[in-house]
């Protein structure tokens, strides 16, 4: 919980010398009260019960309630975004026909881009991206979620891992404003969600191109796909058989998340990469804002102010 007038809450710090008035009030009236001859008397009026104290009580912390209340508090809920621009990076760099992930890398990041599709608002926008040796933009961010589908079918995998050169295409689709329907154009909340299963072979730099997109305030989901011991088979022209290792570059996809404020996945298995971007779709259709509740506090401090008036009213026919 935060305030939007925290200096208001000084005034929290004269609620002790309030107590220290009233209990010294209270030894001033047991002073007098030792002189008073009566003692059967003052023993059955003053002694009667500490619920005398009660209506004071609650008066301080209605006080108390008030003056946070006059600071403006205000909690962080999760509210529904209605329109965003999603962009997916993928890798369909050769190592992504690995069946460490089955049926394969790339069949199963096809069906979990399917499974994002599907799960995000209707109004979101939604891009794709596609690197190996080179990157290129399959899809223009767009509702449309039949041509979207259409363009997953079409990935199918090719050389290398310009990882950066996919990243830099991602971010310029995530940062084209849309027409705001008056004759001018506006910036939609973005994302990238960059899915690769291998380290940077070529082409920019993709930490360069994370820090490009923190400054323009763009997060970058990563997601590992792939385990440590995933293997390409390849067939060479004499008849044999090539094996190579192809295990995912955790560290660098960590930092580009970390980097952007984003957030990294590790995806050994297909039910694990279905799951991520299940997750996703969830997190990126919700955006955090502040919601005040002074009312809340006010309403209690009002609630404790009547309660103690009530009280002393009840009890002694006066206010305390």
């Amino acid at each position: 919980m935060g305030f939007r007038e925290p200096l208001v809450l000084l005034g929290l710090a004269l609620l002790p010398l309030a107590v220290a008035a009233y209990v010294g009030a209270q030894r001033r009236r047991r002073r007098f009260a030792v002189r008073y001859t009566n003692v059967d008397l003052l023993a059955g009026v003053a002694g009667a019960s500490r619920l005398r104290h009660l209506p004071a009580l609650l008066a301080l912390l209605a006080v108390a309630a008030l003056l946070v209340a006059l600071a403006r508090p205000e909690r962080t809920v999760a509210a529904q975004r209605q329109e965003a621009t999603v962009v997916m990076v993928s890798d369909t760099s050769g190592s992504m026909l690995a069946r460490d992930v089955l049926p394969d890398r790339l069949t199963a990041a096809r069906e979990a881009a399917r499974t994002l599709t599907r799960r995000v608002p209707e109004d979101f926008r939604l891009g794709l991206v596609k690197f190996g040796s080179t990157a290129e933009q399959v899809l223009e961010p767009t509702t449309d979620r039949t041509r979207m589908e259409l363009a997953l079918r079409m990935l199918s995998v090719r050389g290398g891992t310009a990882m950066g050169d996919g990243l830099r295409l991602g971010l310029e689709a995530a940062r084209t404003p849309v027409p705001d329907g008056l004759g001018g154009t506006r910036r939609l909340p973005s994302a990238i969600v960059l899915l690769s299963d291998g380290a940077s072979t070529r082409g920019a730099d993709p930490i360069d191109i994370a820090q490009e997109a923190e400054r323009a305030k763009i997060r970058i989901f990563t997601v590992a796909l792939g385990t440590p011991g995933g293997v390409l088979e390849s067939q060479q022209p004499d008849g044999t058989t090539r094996r190579q290792n192809v295990p995912p570059d955790t560290l660098t996809l960590q930092e580009i998340a970390r980097e952007t404020g984003g957030r990294y996945f590790n995806a050994p298995d297909a039910d694990q990469l279905e799951a991520v971007y299940s997750g996703l779709a969830t997190r990126l259709a919700t955006r955090m804002e502040k919601q005040e509740v002074t009312a809340a506090f006010a309403g209690g401090g009002l609630v404790l102010l009547l309660g103690g008036l009530a009280l002393s009213l009840l009890r002694g026919g006066r206010l305390p």
